[in-house]
Parts: C-alpha cells; sequence; structure tokens
C-alpha cells in the first residue's frame, strides 16, 4: 500500500517537522537541567525558525534566564517570549 506521491523523499517531506521537533527537544531539555530554574510551565513551540515560549515563570531572572536558553540553540532574533508571570512584584 501506498500513499502520496513517490516522487519526494521522506526527507524532503519531513526534513522542517523533525527539525523543529528536534529542536524543541534541545530547548526543553536545557531548560529542564538548569537547576536554578522550575521550567515544568513552560512550553516551546516552532513556527518556522522561531521558538515561541509559553506559560508560565515563578521568578522574574527565570523569564530571562528561559530566553538566553532558547537563545542558545536558535539565535536571540529567533526568540518570542509569550510567558506569563506568577510572581508578586518585579
Amino acid at each position: 500500500m501506498k500513499f502520496g506521491s513517490d516522487s519526494f523523499t521522506h526527507e524532503e517531506c519531513c526534513s522542517q517537522g523533525h527539525s523543529s521537533a528536534s529542536t524543541i527537544a534541545t530547548i526543553q531539555a536545557a531548560l529542564s537541567a538548569d537547576p536554578d530554574m522550575d521550567s515544568s510551565a513552560i512550553t516551546v513551540q516552532m513556527i518556522g525558525p522561531v521558538a515561541v515560549l509559553e506559560g508560565y515563570i515563578s521568578h522574574a531572572t527565570h523569564r530571562d534566564k528561559a530566553i538566553a536558553i532558547a537563545a542558545m540553540v536558535v539565535g536571540f532574533e529567533n526568540v518570542h517570549d509569550r510567558m506569563l508571570s506568577r510572581f508578586s512584584g518585579h
């Protein structure tokens, strides 16, 4: 049984999906490896080359740290911060 066209290789059809999945996994692993930050409420999505960080942070410094970690993987210009704060104060 065959689906789709035989004119495309698997890498041509799926390279973006695999690349996004591996980039997300790399960023999530780096976030969770940081002992000073609780990243359990932060999610990562890829929209093209841009890593979108969403979810909640519990301390002001965690925002900067999460952005810096993601930037090490995709570059600062490719990180979009949509995280919300769960703390009082600045």
